[in-house]
Parts: C-alpha cells; structure tokens; sequence
C-alpha cells in the first residue's frame, strides 16, 4: 500500500508544493509546528531514511538545502531547523522549519492551523524563490 506521501507524488492527494525536481518533491506540512514547515521527500518510496541509498541520502540532503535557501527568503529567520523523525508516515522525509528557537522546533506542541489562502501565499512565494536559484 503506497504511503500518503507517494499519493502526493502520484498527485492523488494534492499539496502545497514548494520545489520539485526529477528525484524529489517538497511541499508544506499541513499541520505546521512553525509557520513555513515543509516536507522534503525523495518520490521514491522508502520506509526508513537511513535504508535509502548513500547517493540517495546525499542528494536529499542537498536538494533540502536549496528548498532551505528559498525558504528563509521567505519566511526570515535566524536559522532553518532540519529534523528526520520517520514515526508517522512510512516515506523517508525530512522536516524544514524556520526557528527563532529550539522550542520553534518541538513536534509535541499544538500545531499550527493556517488558513488555505495563507498556505497558498506561503507556497507560491517559496516556489518563486525556489526557482530562482
């Protein structure tokens, strides 16, 4: 059975995309713990991040780091934090959240409900800045 994220690939279950390429998709987390949280995902399909490929690995790593790039023009702060958890959806992912602090950054607090105009504004502002790099 393909994972949510693989239904997102597939464009079975729509997103808020922020930045594709041939090998990866990244898009906004519906329920953000910071305003401007975003998925990084590999499209293919993997449980466990750490059961992908080293070139894989390598090459998520970096297309997160242009999507970061794009982000923090977007969403300014002093740093992007980058967290991999793999507890909730069977998809290697990794998680981009604009912080101010370590608590910006803690997935056990309420998460955040932006309204549906915001997160399209949100999206379409990284994805510009996106392709611009």
């Amino acid at each position: 059975m393909a994972s949510i994220f693989s239904k997102i690939v597939a464009g079975e279950i729509p997103c808020y995309k922020v930045a594709e390429d041939e090998k990866h998709l990244a898009f906004l987390d519906i329920a953000p713990v910071a305003r401007g949280h975003v998925l990084v995902i590999p499209k293919k399909e993997t449980d466990y991040i750490f059961d992908m490929e080293d070139a894989e690995l390598a090459e998520l790593m970096v297309f997160a780091k242009k999507v970061a790039k794009a982000l923090i023009k977007v969403c300014p702060a002093p740093k992007i934090g980058v967290s991999v958890i793999g507890l909730d959806v069977p998809h290697a992912h990794v998680h981009l959240v604009p912080i101010h602090g370590v608590t910006d950054i803690d997935f056990g607090k309420e998460k955040l409900k932006l309204p549906e105009a915001e997160m399209d504004d949100l999206a379409g502002r990284i994805l510009s800045e996106f392709e611009k790099l």
